[in-house]
């Protein structure tokens, strides 16, 4: 039993990088089973077929993601520190697990129903932090803005400039871990002018 839960285990960590760097389309089970030293069939036994291994590769990327954003957020201090606990553990998470982040790039691209699935995983993450936006600007501590709206505009930003390398290079900057820090830190600074009301 522990061999499968392994097995099953090291098909999910190579479909993950392959889904995130190759994208789902352009990964073939074929070489996914060769790359990993097994048949195709034990892909299938353990998934049943591509979608159901997508699948099994989005759940456990949202509950290692809402895990990582919980315990940031149960670490954080009030108002804008909330915001900000968020985007560090992003940034961290762009630099640790890129295939994670990698993954909800490709599931933007994808669509329905990989990327619903995903949403479905991090809805109630998503609302909780719509009623923390409406009561800080309810508050008048964050300036007023559609929360659902800021939250998107948010999410883009945030993913785009921890894990869009190639779009960063073709602006002149150079994706190292000391570039990641400082862009980490403008993010921050943007974030807290367009928000904050001081």
């Amino acid at each position: 039993m522990r061999d499968s839960a392994a097995t099953r285990a090291r098909i999910l960590d190579q479909a993950l990088v392959s889904f995130a760097s190759r994208g789902y389309g352009t990964t073939s089970l074929d070489e996914l089973a060769s790359g990993l030293g097994l048949r195709k069939q034990t892909i299938l036994h353990h998934f049943g077929t591509k979608e159901g291994l997508l699948d099994a590769v989005v759940d456990r990327s949202a509950h290692e993601l809402v895990e990582a954003l919980e315990q940031a957020l149960a670490a954080a201090g009030p108002g804008f520190a909330r915001v900000e606990a968020l985007v560090r553990a992003i940034f961290r998470l762009a630099a640790r697990r890129p295939e994670l982040l990698g993954l909800l790039r490709e599931l933007s691209r994808l669509g329905p129903p990989a990327a619903t699935r995903l949403l479905a995983a991090l809805d109630p993450l998503v609302e909780r932090a719509r009623a923390f936006l409406e009561e800080e600007m309810a508050a008048g501590r964050m300036r007023q803005h559609d929360a659902r709206l800021l939250l998107l505009s948010a999410y883009s930003t945030v993913i785009g400039v921890a894990t869009e390398v190639e779009v960063l290079r073709a602006v002149g900057v150079d994706p190292t871990a000391r570039s990641l820090v400082r862009r980490r830190a403008e993010l921050l600074g943007f974030l807290r002018s367009a928000l904050v009301l001081d």
